[in-house]
C-alpha cells in the first residue's frame, strides 16, 4: 500500500468520525433541554480537531503547484 492510498483511507476515517459528531451532536441539541454543556463542549471542540486534521490531509493529497 502506498502512502497516498493510506492518506486517502485516513481521509475517509477522518470524514466519518466528523459527519458521526455532527450528528451526535445535533441529537443532543435538539432532544433535551439538559443538555451537559461540558459534553457538548468537547465534542465540538473534537470535531474542530477533526475538521483540521482533515484539511491537513487534503493538503498532503493536493500536489504542489508552482506559479
Amino acid at each position: 500500500m502506498d502512502e497516498q492510498t493510506i492518506l486517502r483511507e485516513k481521509l475517509e476515517q477522518l470524514r466519518l468520525e466528523h459527519r458521526d459528531l455532527d450528528a451526535v451532536i445535533a441529537r443532543l441539541a435538539d432532544g433535551s433541554p439538559v443538555v451537559d454543556q461540558l459534553q457538548m463542549q468537547r465534542l465540538k471542540k473534537r470535531k474542530l480537531v477533526l475538521k483540521d486534521m482533515i484539511l491537513r490531509l487534503e493538503s498532503e493529497l493536493l500536489p504542489d503547484i508552482i506559479a
